[in-house]
């Protein structure tokens, strides 16, 4: 059974933002996230913080689980060099 995926408003401009063919390249591996959150390819857990985050090239997708309503929860969409600050 997928997960539902959510987004928090900063990360939903912050993906209306991004060039249409990164946009692309999120959504289908949101897509695939939406399978198996925790061990799909290019997840890690975050340190110090029970959040997870996706890699897509040289993007960062963030999110928590939430794991009673089976909903993956967006929290950033950034690019590497800013996505932990």
């Amino acid at each position: 059974m997928p997960w539902d995926i959510k987004f928090e408003p900063a990360a939903r401009r912050a993906l209306k933002g991004l060039d249409k063919p990164i946009q692309k390249r999120v959504l289908k591996a949101l897509t695939t996230l939406a399978a198996n959150p925790t061990t799909a390819a290019n997840v890690k857990a975050l340190q110090n913080q029970p959040a997870f985050r996706l890699r897509v090239g040289d993007w960062r997708v963030i999110y928590t689980l939430e794991n009673e309503i089976l909903t993956i929860l967006i929290i950033r969409i950034a690019h590497r060099r800013d996505a932990y600050r």
